[in-house]
């Protein structure tokens, strides 16, 4: 199916550097895929068109005046730049031209702007930032990840179900298990919030496994884990800080003497496997869901191999209905609630 990305070309910590060459990588891959890259005029200059000209027409440049700062305030960017280049990715996806909106730009702008341009799905009271986390089964998806630090048991729920959504969309998995993120899996377990939104989420048609600890999440227990977005947000960072000084002290403790040096060495193939299974950028793309439209967020840091990542990830969604599903479970979800209440009236 022939899709269509926005792509802000000036977000990130790279810009058009990291982002167009990712552009370009992903025409070359998906030979059905068209971009439209939105930037600061300058940008698109002789070397950009030279280049450019081997996608020809699946390849369209849309100019912006402005640009969102990586520290700018999202209410700033949202009111005072309506021309930036991340705003204008995000009014593409609105106005039909393109399928989904990518950008390594400010996350709260980004979140902001969009729901603010697109707004939410009906039955989605607020978006959630879902992400891939590695586990020893492969991967976990989870969510929030820092939209929503404070969240009722309904909110819980809807992102369960938006989740469930993506994992049907992206990893085409019909019945994806679905973990609530407490201190213990029994379910005396966990604050009022917790406890309700597993009530809720037994009563669902989804496949709720259960309550899940922190543990679990790099087990792999459930292909999902659902929390509030502050300790979602917490969650991830410390697992980033873990992988980070797990492989500084591999590093520094190979250097530390020409015996360690050689082992190294031999032990080299085994050091590339597992730096390619911890590799952040493989997991590049986080998808803001509940919003009317695709929009996936890069990792501001990420290098060309990490935003192609994060192309592919919003193309997935779009190419597989992902604003369909959610709105169909949401739906599944308002009549069960009146068939309850129609067997509570009797």
């Amino acid at each position: 199916m022939p899709i269509t990305l926005a792509i802000d070309c000036m977000g990130g910590d790279h810009g058009p550097s990291v982002t167009i060459p990712a552009a370009f990588q992903f025409l070359r891959e998906d030979a059905q895929a068209r971009a439209i890259l939105v930037g600061l005029p300058e940008i698109f200059d002789e070397t950009f068109r030279k280049a450019a000209a081997e996608f020809a027409e699946r390849l369209i440049v849309r100019t912006a005046s402005e640009v969102v700062g990586m520290d700018e305030a999202p209410a700033s960017a949202m009111r005072g730049k309506k021309d930036s280049s991340m705003r204008v990715a995000i009014d593409l996806v609105k106005s039909g031209e393109a399928c989904a909106a990518v950008s390594a730009g400010n996350t709260g702008a980004l979140m902001a702007i969009s729901r603010f341009v697109l707004k939410t799905l009906p039955g989605i009271d607020r978006p959630a930032i879902a992400t891939i986390i590695p586990s020893m089964k492969g991967q976990t998806y989870m969510l929030d990840l820092g939209a929503n630090v404070d969240c009722t048991a309904e909110h819980l729920l809807q992102f369960a179900i938006m989740g469930s959504a993506l994992l049907e969309s992206v990893e085409h998995n019909d019945s994806p298990t679905v973990g609530l993120l407490n201190i213990g899996e029994e379910d005396i377990k966990g604050n009022e919030v917790v406890k309700r939104a597993a009530e809720l989420l037994r009563q669902s048609d989804l496949n709720f496994y259960g309550n899940v600890e922190g543990n679990d999440i790099f087990k792999g227990t459930t292909d999902m884990v659902v929390c509030d977005g502050f300790v979602g947000n917490v969650a991830l960072k410390s697992a980033e800080g873990l992988a980070h000084m797990v492989t500084t002290f591999l590093t520094e403790e190979f250097k530390r003497s020409l015996l360690s040096k050689l082992i190294a060495v031999i032990a080299m193939p085994v050091l590339r496997r597992f730096k390619r299974r911890f590799d952040p950028r493989r997991y590049n793309g986080a998808t803001l869901l509940g919003l009317r439209g695709v929009v996936v967020k890069s990792h501001g840091s990420a290098d060309e191999f990490g935003y192609v990542w994060a192309l592919r990830r919003a193309a997935e969604a779009a190419r597989n209905n992902l604003i369909e599903r959610i709105g169909l479970h949401m739906q599944s979800l308002v009549s069960d609630a009146g068939t309850a209440g129609e067997g509570g009236a009797e």
